[in-house]
């Protein structure tokens, strides 16, 4: 018996997807990071929720702020996919568990992917809480996505398109270029260093590997960072996960108030 393809295992969940929804196809789908997720009620109606290991391919989520859950939500005229955490590199799980969520998404109809993440800043004026759009990322996991010789364009890969939609609905917003380091550990001061020399603003554990799948699956993608704390070295503050979450409890409202006017526009 061959290997099944992350393309076949995408569409067997995407079928599983929708039998358990009752919905057929998806237009939108948004990955919720650390810190988002009281931020999802405030995106339409819940038609339908599942669990992640109730479809094939899904690993349990092992995060806490990570859910491991999938809504599927109306949203006027559009059916959003809704994804309640993320499997990250860091879990050992490879980089198809970590990419199986969006490829699923484009298997569901999907057409735009909206990719959030809890972060640290580099800014200083970004206090926690603060919303960013990603303009572009550095990728420091050492691993791509797509297997085998297909060369895929990123030049464009975060839509200029859907971030200036954004910006439209609310113009305060600043765009960063995110940094993926592999995690779990923090990354130390002299690493934070080297961020900002190679040009990098945010810094996390997620989104970059997503992006380059969806991109490889024909998404639109845009990507939105919530800065939960300065990155290390900037406060002379220890970091803490649980300090990500409570700055997205915070931030709820106004995350939950920018995705639910920017969702139905996309």
């Amino acid at each position: 018996m061959t290997e099944q393809t992350w393309s076949e295992a995408a569409t067997e969940a995407a079928a599983a997807l929708a039998e358990q929804t009752g919905v057929a196809q998806h237009d939108v789908a948004l990955v919720m990071g650390s810190g988002w997720l009281p931020a999802v009620d405030a995106l339409g109606e819940t038609v339908a929720e599942v669990a992640t290991t109730d479809l094939p391919g899904f690993a349990p989520p092992a995060v806490e702020g990570h859910a491991g859950r999938i809504r599927s939500v109306r949203a006027g005229d559009r059916r959003l996919l809704v994804f309640l955490g993320r499997t990250h590199l860091y879990e050992g799980l490879g980089v198809r568990a970590v990419c199986h969520g969006v490829r699923t998404a484009a298997a569901a109809g999907c057409g735009t992917v909206v990719l959030t993440n809890g972060c640290g800043g580099l800014d200083e004026r970004w206090t926690p809480g603060t919303a960013v759009l990603i303009s572009d990322h550095v990728n420091l996991t050492a691993t791509s996505p797509i297997e085998g010789a297909n060369f895929v364009d990123l030049t464009d890969l975060y839509s200029p398109r859907l971030r200036a939609l954004c910006q439209e609905v609310d113009p305060s917003l600043d765009e960063g270029v995110y940094v993926q380091f592999r995690g779990p550990h923090y990354e130390t001061p002299a690493e934070i260093a080297m961020v900002r020399a190679i040009g990098g603003t945010l810094v996390g554990m997620s989104t970059t590997l997503e992006a380059i799948a969806a991109r490889e699956s024909g998404l639109e993608v845009l990507g939105l960072s919530l800065v939960t704390n300065l990155a290390a070295g900037i406060s002379g503050q220890p970091l803490d996960h649980q300090e990500v979450l409570e700055a997205g409890r915070a931030s709820a409202t106004r995350m939950g108030e920018l995705l639910g006017a920017v969702v139905p526009r996309l």
